[in-house]
């Protein structure tokens, strides 16, 4: 079954570290990234530009509205995903905690509707 893992993390974080740092968290992902495709998990992955990037649509009264800026403000934003193909919501939690932005962030799991 697909699972998305939706990433949220203070996106003003990536400034803050030191360029060995920065080097390091990109060693990270890279590490989860192919141990995920090493066990065959791997469907999908980005990260995501800035929030000052986004764009919020809607249609009202059959009209498009588009705004600046992601849907709501918060304390963490979605900085990116992984979408996996997992047996299960356990194998999925799994993946997630291992995930480089579980230790820094939150991760959002959930299901596809579909299967793979």
């Amino acid at each position: 079954m697909q699972y998305l893992l939706m990433l949220f993390c203070d996106e003003a974080g990536w400034s803050k570290m030191t360029e060995t740092e920065q080097k390091q968290a990109v060693a990270d992902y890279t590490a989860f990234t192919e141990a995920l495709t090493a066990a065959g998990a791997f469907k999908a992955a980005n990260r995501l530009q800035p929030t000052s990037t986004a764009k919020t649509v809607r249609v009202a009264n059959g009209k498009r509205q588009v705004l600046d800026g992601p849907y709501a403000e918060s304390k963490e934003q979605l900085g990116g995903y992984f979408l996996i193909d997992v047996p299960d919501l356990e194998a999925a939690l799994a993946w997630a905690a291992r995930c480089p932005a579980a230790s820094h962030g939150v991760i959002e799991v959930r299901p596809g509707w579909c299967c793979s």
